[in-house]
């Protein structure tokens, strides 16, 4: 089991996306439990990205539910037609958001947040089953070299699931 994760602190994103994406799909191998999986990738994104808060929410009970994160306190429930979160659910697209005080809905979970991305999960069947949602304490903090490896990590997690789901 590793205990850390090795990066380049210094270097650009896409450099550590890069760097970080093998030792993800190291690190949750062989691990069928989906939290535990969620849990620790949300714990790897804020090591080595600095994100102000990232974490997933899971789709339950007919709507948005907190899974694993880091950072401070959020929100618990998001309703599919609510947020930058909802968003991304009903539309099944990654949304980057340069300012969230210019989003329409934006749900402020925390008065901190400025900038946010959130990639949909899929699973096997298409349907999305989580969101990867990410928050930045900076205005326009997010690239599609953030959509791009924010991507590749989800689709690691996609593939982990297997064909049958979790």
């Amino acid at each position: 089991m590793a205990e850390s994760i090795a990066f380049t602190r210094s270097a650009s994103r896409e450099r550590i996306y890069a760097e970080i994406l093998p030792q993800i799909e190291a690190l949750i191998a062989g691990e069928t439990d989906l939290i535990a999986n969620l849990a620790n990738v949300a714990a790897v994104l804020k090591e080595a990205l600095g994100f102000f808060w990232v974490g997933f929410y899971l789709v339950k009970e007919g709507q948005l539910v907190l899974g694993p994160f880091q950072g401070p306190l959020a929100c618990t429930r998001i309703a599919f037609d609510s947020g930058v979160c909802g968003h991304a659910y009903t539309t099944r697209e990654t949304v980057i958001v340069p300012n969230v005080d210019k989003f329409p809905g934006h749900i402020a979970c925390s008065s901190a947040s400025k900038s946010e991305i959130v990639v949909p999960l899929f699973d096997a069947s298409g349907k999305v089953f989580a969101v990867l949602d990410a928050d930045s304490d900076r205005l326009n903090n997010f690239s599609n070299s953030d959509a791009a490896g924010l991507k590749a990590i989800a689709a690691i997690l996609e593939n982990a699931m297997g064909p049958a789901g979790q």
